[in-house]
């Protein structure tokens, strides 16, 4: 990993403080790591604003509901354990060291005017799991409801060829842009969950993992409310700067 001095001592002809002067100068800091996804799909536009277009003004009495998977969720049994001072006082704790036990793959569908999420839990996430989790959703409604369903991009969701649609004439798949999953809200409700329950939890199987999960889904739609979606435009960006630009 480079640093100030063994960046100026590679250049040879500049000091230790000029390569911090640089540095300062550009925003550069070399222990800071960033990351991002950038969509380069060619119909970001249009699939953008379809997604938009649907959480800011859905068609008349039909549904909106966003659909993904979480997968190969970890059950981590977390050693726990308390930690005695010598002023008398006693904090409990989990430990850095853990079992394994086993994986489970959540799948979520959210109501986007309503808030309502359901689950299902499989313990893989192919195309076979995706379309009995579907069968399993629209049971839940009318026949006849008109159902707008917000996916990613993730093969299982778009696999040519398929029938499952033809006969569900109701049923309409609208796709996030390549590397915008961020679009779809059951994202938003996948990262509260993962906040509230699975980091730091610990559980001794993928049973008691999925009860967890159960649980709080429950107490979520007991008093759910939609999430806000207030942005109308949303645009393509690239990376404006890099470290190639200081030898321009």
């Amino acid at each position: 990993m480079w640093t100030a001095r063994l960046l100026a001592r590679e250049l040879g002809d500049v000091s230790e403080d000029h390569v911090w002067r640089v540095f300062r100068r550009h925003g550069i800091h070399l222990q800071r790591r960033r990351s991002w996804c950038l969509s380069t799909d060619p119909e970001f536009a249009a699939k953008a604003a379809d997604i938009v277009g649907l959480y800011l003004a859905p068609p008349e009495n039909a549904l909106v509901i966003c659909v993904d998977e979480k997968p190969s969720i970890q059950a981590l049994e977390r050693a726990q354990g308390y930690l005695r001072f010598s002023d008398g006082q006693t904090f409990r704790g989990f430990s850095d060291r853990y079992k394994r036990h086993g994986t489970t793959t959540l799948f979520g569908a959210l109501e986007v005017a309503t808030g309502l999420v359901t689950t299902g839990h499989y313990k893989r996430r192919r195309r076979i799991e995706f379309l009995d989790f579907m069968n399993q959703l629209i049971r839940q409604y009318p026949a006849d409801q008109e159902i707008h369903v917000i996916l990613d991009n993730l093969s299982t969701h778009s696999k040519k060829g398929g029938t499952w649609l033809a006969r569900h004439p109701n049923v309409h798949f609208h796709f996030t842009p390549t590397n915008a999953s961020w679009l779809n809200q059951i994202e938003v409700w996948f990262s509260i969950l993962t906040v509230r329950v699975l980091r730091g939890g610990s559980f001794t199987s993928p049973r008691d993992l999925r009860g967890v999960i159960d649980g709080f889904t429950s107490a979520w739609c007991e008093d759910c409310s939609p999430f806000a979606w207030t942005k109308e435009e949303v645009h393509q960006v690239t990376l404006k700067r890099c470290y190639a630009d200081l030898c321009n």
